[in-house]
């Protein structure tokens, strides 16, 4: 699975002009399903988003993680990620995982989020979103849990 993990200190997205996930301060994740993924890259994702220490400690240096901050966590699901433009100028999305399994690896990375955290939101998969965030920091960290060889 591939993922872009951004720290926020708000995030939305919007399908049609309406709000269908919304956080405060945490982090937005754009998640991307690949060909051979299964719910163990999901669950290894999950993990590391929970744990992952990029917000500030009363030092201000990057010692908590979103649970100890008792920030959000806006999962969105983003094919795009698996753009291979290495053979051109338009790219090619053959390594994203095909339609029905990405949403199935997303609806697991989103029921076990919901399971592990209090505050989960999430985009629309498959549909035209608008992603709205102020980047805190900014932090952004790129993220790769390849199925095992």
């Amino acid at each position: 699975m591939l993922a872009v993990i951004q720290r926020v200190s708000e995030a939305r997205v919007l399908v049609a002009g309406r709000t269908v996930g919304e956080i405060g301060a945490g982090l937005l994740v754009l998640v991307c399903a690949e060909v051979g993924d299964s719910e163990a890259q999901a669950d290894r994702l999950l993990d590391k988003l929970l744990k992952l220490r990029v917000f500030g400690d009363a030092d201000g240096k990057m010692n908590q993680s979103v649970c100890d901050v008792g920030g959000g966590l806006l999962l969105v699901s983003q094919f795009t990620l698996a753009a291979d433009v290495s053979g051109g100028n338009r790219p090619s999305f053959t390594q994203a995982a095909p339609p029905a399994e990405g949403r199935r690896l997303y609806d697991h990375l989103l029921g076990r989020a919901r399971e592990r955290h209090p505050q989960v939101a999430a985009g629309e998969f498959g549909a035209d979103m608008k992603v709205h965030l102020v980047n805190d920091g900014p932090v952004t960290i790129p993220l790769r849990f390849a199925p095992p060889a």
